[in-house]
């Protein structure tokens, strides 16, 4: 096969480095994909149906993402790194206003959107069978609660760096398995128990939720 130059006529391209608009179109490839994982789901993300749902020739995908697995890869990280810059980037604001509380709560606003809780959904199942998959969940996960953790300790700089990362991982067990059952997916939120939800992971965090202390 010869692969299609993204760049200028003549020019190799290495597809780990693209020019501008070999981002736009591993960006368009990475759309597509997204598309057909979301609306189809996990069984349905071949390379087939990526090149077909961005209306490209299956070469041209393949010259981007050589297998499926690549391509897996680097949707799981587009997906898994967006979303904890978001976290990051709630944190930091929280920090700066003082206001943890508006922070979780935007945090559990995630729940509201279907498209993201069904793609996540469909990653977790992917993972369960694919190892390519699993890794780049594990990885976003320790990531995820590792900067939990930090969140933890700099509430708490005498606790121990393992509660503080115990505290970190339950907290991110809760706020995943919540978005199953607060999303309607397995469950519907309810006020009474969203409190409970919200005054438990505060108190993770080392800070009082209302009716009660850190933990």
């Amino acid at each position: 096969m010869t692969p299609e130059n993204p760049g200028s006529p003549g020019s190799p391209v290495n597809p780990s480095a693209p020019t501008p608009k070999g981002h736009q179109r591993r960006a368009a490839l990475l759309d597509a994909a997204e598309h057909v994982l979301g609306s189809a789901g996990g069984a349905e993300l071949t390379m087939r149906a990526v090149a077909d749902a961005a209306g490209v020739r299956l070469g041209h995908l393949q010259y981007y993402f050589p297998a499926r697995s690549d391509l897996l890869a680097a949707l799981l990280d587009r997906i898994l790194t967006a979303s904890l810059a978001r976290v990051a980037a709630r944190g930091e604001a929280g920090d700066a206003a003082g206001d943890l509380a508006a922070v979780l709560d935007a945090l559990l606003g995630d729940h509201d959107d279907p498209s993201l809780v069904r793609l996540f959904t469909e990653v977790w199942a992917m993972a369960a069978h694919d190892e390519d998959a699993a890794g780049a969940v594990r990885a976003f996960y320790a990531a995820y609660a590792g900067h939990v953790a930090r969140f933890v300790r700099d509430r708490s700089p005498g606790l121990d760096p393992v509660a503080a990362h115990s505290r970190a991982e339950v907290f991110v067990m809760l706020m995943e398995g919540a978005a199953l059952f607060r999303s309607g997916i397995a469950g519907r939120a309810a006020p009474v128990t969203d409190a409970v939800l919200r005054r438990t992971l505060l108190d993770l965090l080392g800070l009082p939720g209302p009716g009660g202390g850190a933990a």
